[in-house]
């Protein structure tokens, strides 16, 4: 079990305190500190059954920036791996599933 975890993101942190709460045993992984492979991200988006225009953040500057609403879904990979503020957060892995913590009660979706 993994959290992808930013800590000045409020649902980040609410995700992190209910994991904890639960008693769950994971590992956080700060992604803006540690940032994804390309592969990494690949798989994550397959277990969430996303493109990578569904799991970038929109409201961001970088996203304004390189005009990313105009991209391939390729580009939009890259751009996210280049800026890893672009993913959405928080995001939950455990084992071949994933879930995006907004709200942050959806990772509950993967301990039950």
């Amino acid at each position: 079990m993994i959290l992808l975890h930013n800590p000045r993101c409020s649902k980040s942190r609410q995700a992190l305190a209910i994991l904890e709460e639960r008693g769950c045993d994971f590992q956080t992984r700060l992604y803006l500190e540690e940032p994804l492979s390309k592969s990494e991200l690949q798989e994550i988006l397959g277990f969430l059954g996303m493109e990578p225009s569904a799991l970038v953040r929109k409201g961001e500057q970088a996203y304004k920036d390189g005009n990313l609403k105009l991209c391939t879904e390729e580009e939009i990979l890259d751009a996210m791996l280049t800026e890893p503020k672009l993913i959405e957060r928080p995001i939950f892995v455990v084992g071949g599933k994933a879930v995006v913590g907004r709200p942050p009660e959806n990772v509950l979706e993967l301990i039950a």
